[in-house]
């Protein structure tokens, strides 16, 4: 009785320990079994996709002058950058290794398209192409060592725990170093399982080491470089400064319109009421006529409010965000625009703003000086970056340099890390591609946001 009752006992408390061992061997199981078929995917890219695009790459650069490599060149080029930017989700994914994409913007020509010869240039002048082409063919041995170190072990070890006892006996049969080639009895079976045990045991910390060291070596080459890092914290730096010295002269503009505008009038229209009281009971017509003047004056103030406020923050744009200012602002020009918005959100308060007085500033530079008959625009968030094209028909010959308006769009929107690029030669079109970094929010979480 006694000796059932500790069975008894003896029996729930084995279970759990059973249990333990069967789900952390099935684990680890699993963690080899990904080990194997990443490290499996890294020898295919070296070989499928990383040697036959650097041939490609090499040899279409080459044919340049012969007119060829224009077109092949890029598409060369793009297709390695794919490649070069899933080997970047990987190394995040499988590794924890963050590789930013230090691409530079990409060209936008008349009516939203690049030429071949524009598409060129832009992969051409960017180091980071070359840094692509150079990981492109040390990842053909790198990622067949890598992989074979992340894949190879658990599989070497499978087959010595699970193939080699039982065909040890079989003769001529066996590959590598460890398994019996001829039959060698009772060792020929406990030999390979014991080693196979042990490749497979390791499998997991190596391969994942392996992959680890894989996803640093294309961090090396595939990041932003320190030079480059280093550029953008300086041009960041300065941009930081220009936009404190806007943000102060703007300040000092709103004070003064305010001194000299809406608050001269309010002054005015108290003197008038008080002398229309004063006038009311000896002179009722010429009370009268203070008043109306008052009526108008406070009128007229009200309206220079209303556009200071408008040159602030429009209140179509709190309202309605920057696809419907955006298109209210199209509506008051003297011209035809196209307007083409996909925006699936709105962005940060500031960061539609910048965009709206961007586009403004250039719609009204194209209202201006550019003679055009008809504008675009074109709006879309893409790659975590809101992407906004304003062009023109007009006469071209736009020089960001030579005006202040361009250069007050580059400053606000260098505030925010965003670039401004202008395409105008003598004749037009006229094309300036903006980009602002951003993220967007669902509209549904935005209760101010509308649909123009």
């Amino acid at each position: 009785m006694g000796e059932g009752t500790h069975a008894g006992r003896g029996t729930p408390e084995e279970e759990p320990v059973s249990e333990r061992f069967v789900d952390r061997l099935g684990g680890h199981a699993r963690r080899a079994f990904v080990n194997f078929v990443r490290g499996l995917i890294q020898i295919v890219m070296a070989f499928v996709a990383n040697l036959p695009l650097f041939i490609l790459a090499v040899l279409s650069i080459v044919f340049i002058p012969l007119g060829a490599g224009v077109v092949l060149a890029p598409v060369a080029l793009l297709a390695i950058r794919g490649v070069a930017n899933q080997q970047r989700a990987w190394a995040a994914e499988w590794s924890g290794v963050p590789i930013p994409v230090p691409y530079r913007p990409e060209p936008i020509g008349p009516n939203g398209k690049a030429g071949p010869f524009r598409t060129l240039k832009w992969l051409l002048i960017d180091p980071a192409t070359w840094r692509d082409l150079l990981w492109t063919i040390l990842n053909v041995p790198l990622g067949l060592f890598f992989g074979i170190l992340a894949g190879g072990l658990a599989l070497y070890g499978v087959e010595g725990v699970f193939v080699a006892p039982f065909l040890a006996q079989v003769a001529d049969y066996g590959w590598g170093p460890f398994w019996p080639q001829s039959d060698y009895g009772l060792l020929g079976v406990i030999g390979p399982f014991v080693l196979g045990g042990a490749l497979l045991a390791v499998s997991v910390p190596v391969g994942a080491a392996a992959l680890k060291a894989h996803a640093l070596f294309t961090q090396s080459l595939l990041a932003p470089t320190r030079n480059a890092l280093a550029e953008r914290v300086q041009r960041l730096s300065e941009t930081r400064s220009e936009t404190v010295d806007a943000s102060a002269a703007e300040l000092r503009r709103i004070e003064r319109d305010l001194h000299d505008g809406a608050q001269a009038r309010l002054v005015a229209l108290s003197m008038n009421i008080g002398l229309a009281e004063e006038m009311m009971k000896h002179d009722p017509e010429t009370a009268q006529r203070l008043l109306a003047e008052a009526r108008d004056a406070s009128g007229t103030a009200l309206t220079e409010l209303r556009d200071l406020v408008r040159g602030i923050h429009p209140p179509v744009l709190a309202e309605r965000g920057l696809d419907g200012a955006v298109r209210a602002l199209a509506l008051t020009l003297p011209l035809p625009v196209d307007v083409h918005i996909d925006l699936p959100g709105r962005a940060d308060a500031p960061v539609e703003s910048a965009g709206y007085f961007a586009v403004a500033e250039i719609l009204a530079n194209v209202v201006k000086h550019s003679a055009a008959r008809r504008a675009w625009i074109q709006i879309e968030h893409t790659g975590g970056r809101l992407l906004m094209i304003v062009g023109d028909d007009g006469v071209g010959g736009a020089d960001p340099a030579a005006g202040s308006g361009m250069r007050g769009i580059e400053r606000r929107l260098a505030a925010f890390d965003g670039t401004m690029a202008v395409t105008s030669p003598p004749g037009g079109p006229t094309v300036v591609t903006m980009e602002l970094p951003c993220a967007l929010s669902s509209p549904k979480t935005l209760p101010s946001s509308g649909t123009a």
